[in-house]
């Protein structure tokens, strides 16, 4: 009886960063919610949207953020939580510490509280044409087989969700620079090892090539530690930088 006693008086304090639009400044707010046995970040910040009241007692603006899955695979619920990028839904509240510190990733421009743009990963995406093109809209039949070797690795690139951490974690990702990121050069690699998609191999490569690709990379290595997925990113830049350097010399050779 005592023990539930004690849960049920026991809160849980958030320090949460938050803008009211994409040019204001950023502020912070503090709120203190009920403890509920395994509460992740997710069910905290329903919590206080439901009564959106300050640890001081005053009334404010519901926290915004981003969220759809609850099971990390959206990737949509990415911020910054107790100085770390991760997914907020698999952030357990008994693991993290007290108080639960929560800001938007800065990689990205800031369009309210938690919530980010993330057209810069997107834009990425696009310009190393990370899509295998079709010739029409009718049925072309079963393309050619994977090898295993090559399926298993690329499976594990395949779980990519773009979620952004990894840039967030890239020390050459920001506004002062062009940077591809991480993502969008793992994403070449696993769509050249495709027999369909490897048609446009040389397009990849090439935009690759460009100002603000694979030689932005620094090789901090942060990237492949954030990653929630666990996705070998620095063996896709490693894969790349070769692949890259060989068609370099290829087109010097009119080859």
């Amino acid at each position: 009886m005592a023990e539930a006693t004690a849960t049920a008086t026991k809160t849980i304090k958030f320090i949460i960063t938050r803008q009211d639009t994409p040019d204001s400044a950023p502020y912070k707010e503090e709120f203190e919610i009920p403890y509920r046995a395994n509460m992740n970040v997710i069910s905290g910040l329903m919590e206080i949207q439901r009564n959106p009241t300050t640890a001081e007692g005053k009334g404010t603006a519901p926290v915004c953020w981003e969220s759809n899955c609850l099971e990390e695979v959206c990737g949509a619920c990415s911020m910054v939580i107790n100085g770390k990028p991760r997914q907020a839904c698999s952030a357990l509240i008994d693991q993290l510490e007290q108080p639960v510190r929560l800001e938007p990733m800065r990689t990205f421009p800031v369009v309210r509280d938690l919530v980010i743009n993330r057209e810069r990963m997107f834009n990425a995406l696009k310009r190393v044409k990370a899509w295998i093109p079709i010739d029409g809209t009718y049925d072309l039949g079963p393309g050619p087989r994977l090898a295993e070797s090559k399926r298993q690795w690329a499976y594990e690139l395949s779980k990519c969700m773009t979620c952004g951490v990894c840039m967030e974690a890239c020390p050459n990702v920001n506004d002062r620079n062009s940077f591809i990121g991480p993502q969008a050069i793992s994403q070449v690699r696993l769509f050249n090892v495709h027999p369909t998609g490897e048609m446009n191999k040389e397009e990849r490569l090439d935009a690759l090539m460009e100002d603000g690709g694979i030689e932005g990379c620094g090789n901090s290595q942060n990237c492949v530690r954030s990653c929630p997925k666990g996705i070998p990113l620095t063996t896709s830049i490693a894969a790349i930088n070769k692949d890259t350097t060989k068609h370099l010399f290829k087109k010097w050779l009119g080859m």
